[in-house]
C-alpha cells in the first residue's frame, strides 16, 4: 500500500503526466526500499485501477485516460462529519481524512468539514461520518440540495467510515474487526497460549465492540481461557490509573495470562508499561499483540506485533461508494458493509510458550509482514 499510494500521489501532484513513462520496477524498489515483488504488485494494482498501463517490453506509463474521468464530481458537495472528541492530528483520523481528500480531489467533489451538532446548511448531497457513535446516526439527516441535473433526491445518503452499524439507509466502510480479532486469538493459540487477557474500550464505538466479541468468540473456539478478571475495558482511548492497576493485578497472579490482545495502539503501550511495572519481560514472559501500526510501533522495545489498517484506502473507498449512491439513488444498497483487509505485521512482541521455540520466536531473524486472512469482499452485516 505504501508504494501504491506514493506512486499515485506523485501522479496526482503532477510529477508524472498522462502518457509519461514511470521508473522501472527495479528502480522503484530501490528508491522505496521494498522488494521487487512488492513494487510489481503495487504497479499492477494501479494498472487494474486504470491509473497506469503496461506494454510488454515497453515499460509502465500513466494511462492517457487517467484524469479525464476524475472531474465527474464537479457540482457535487459532500460533508465529512467528525464527532466532538475527534482530532485531525490523530493518526487514525488523519489518515482517513487524507484518503478522503485525495479521492475527492480526483473526482472533483467539493468537501465540507463539519462537526456533529453544528447548524449545517442544507448544501450537501451526502454525508460521510468518521468513526461515529451510534446515537449520531439516529437523528435524521436533512434532505440534500438539488444535484447538477436539478433533481432533488428523496433522501440524503449516509456513509460511515471506520465503524459498522446495521441501520436502515446507512452504508459502512470499515476494517473487518471481528475477523481481525479472531486472527489475533488464533495466532496466540498457534503459539501455545492458553490463558490470555483482553485490553480495549467499553464498546461505545463499534470497533471496540467488534474486537472484544471477535476475540472472545475465537478464544472460546480455540479452548483459550479468558476469565472476566483478564478483561480490562477502558472508557477512553487508553487505560486510566485504576484500569492500569487492574491489569497489573491480573499480570501478578499465579495463574496470570501469558499473552495480551490490546485492541488499540495505546492499549498496547499500556500493556508494555504494566508488564514492566510487575517485572515481566516481553515476549519471554508475556506476549503482546496490538492493533494499528504508527511509525513508533516498530521502535518500541521489543517492536510490536500488530494489525495495520488500510486507513488511506478506507477513506478513498468511502468517498467512491458514497458518490455512487449520490449519483444512483435507485441502486442504493441498504445496510451494506464494505470490509477492507488488515495487514498482520509480525515483529518481536510475541513468542511461543514452548521453551525450544524457533530463533524467530525467540527474537532472532527478520520480522515478517503478512496479510491476515480477513474477507475483503463487500458483505451484509449478518454475514460476517
Amino acid at each position: 500500500m505504501v508504494v501504491k499510494d506514493a506512486v499515485r500521489a506523485a501522479i496526482d501532484a503532477g510529477r508524472f503526466q498522462p502518457g509519461d513513462r514511470l521508473p522501472s520496477t527495479k528502480v522503484l524498489s530501490e528508491r522505496m526500499n521494498v522488494s521487487l515483488v512488492t513494487a510489481h504488485r503495487a504497479l499492477q494494482e494501479l494498472v487494474s485501477a486504470g491509473v497506469l498501463r503496461r506494454g510488454q517490453g515497453k515499460g509502465t506509463y500513466v494511462h492517457e485516460d487517467y484524469g479525464r474521468a476524475t472531474r465527474r464530481g464537479l457540482g457535487y458537495r459532500l460533508g465529512i462529519v467528525f464527532h466532538a472528541d475527534s482530532s485531525l492530528a490523530d493518526a487514525y483520523n488523519g489518515q482517513i481524512f487524507e484518503g478522503v481528500r485525495r479521492e475527492a480531489n480526483e473526482l472533483g467533489i467539493d468537501m465540507v468539514l463539519l462537526r456533529y451538532g453544528e447548524d449545517w446548511r442544507n448544501e450537501c448531497h451526502g454525508y460521510l461520518f468518521v468513526n461515529p457513535f451510534e446515537e449520531m446516526l439516529e437523528r435524521p439527516v436533512r434532505r440534500g440540495r438539488r444535484g447538477p441535473d436539478g433533481e432533488q433526491a428523496s433522501d440524503t445518503p449516509i456513509m460511515v467510515v471506520g465503524a459498522s452499524y446495521t441501520l436502515p439507509g446507512v452504508i459502512c466502510c470499515d476494517t473487518d474487526n471481528l475477523g481481525l480479532a479472531a486472527a489475533a486469538a488464533n495466532y496466540l493459540a498457534e503459539l501455545g497460549h492458553r490463558s490470555v487477557a483482553f485490553v480495549g474500550g467499553t464498546g461505545k464505538i463499534s470497533n471496540d465492540r467488534d474486537r472484544h466479541a471477535g476475540f472472545l468468540n475465537a478464544c472460546r473456539a480455540a479452548g483459550i481461557s479468558v476469565p472476566a478478571s483478564n478483561v480490562i475495558r477502558a472508557g477512553g482511548w487508553r487505560l486510566h490509573e485504576s484500569e492500569r492497576l487492574e491489569l497489573e493485578r491480573a499480570l501478578s497472579r499465579p495463574d496470570r495470562p501469558t499473552a495480551v490482545f490490546a485492541a488499540g495502539y495505546h492499549f498496547a503501550l499500556d500493556a508494555y508499561a504494566a508488564a514492566l511495572n510487575v517485572g515481566l519481560r516481553i515476549p519471554q514472559d508475556l506476549s503482546v499483540i496490538g492493533v494499528d501500526d504508527p511509525p513508533s510501533a516498530s521502535f518500541v522495545t521489543p517492536p510490536l506485533t500488530t494489525f495495520r489498517q488500510q486507513l488511506l484506502e478506507m477513506g478513498r473507498a468511502a468517498v467512491r461508494t458514497l458518490f455512487e449512491q449520490v449519483q444512483h439513488p435507485s441502486a442504493r444498497h441498504r445496510g451494506t458493509t464494505v470490509s477492507l483487509p488488515a495487514e498482520f505485521v509480525e515483529r518481536l512482541s510475541c513468542a511461543s510458550t514452548v521453551a525450544a521455540a524457533s530463533p524467530a520466536r525467540r527474537g532472532g531473524g527478520v520480522p515478517a509482514v503478512r496479510t491476515a486472512a480477513i474477507d475483503a469482499r463487500p458483505h451484509h452485516p449478518h454475514h460476517p
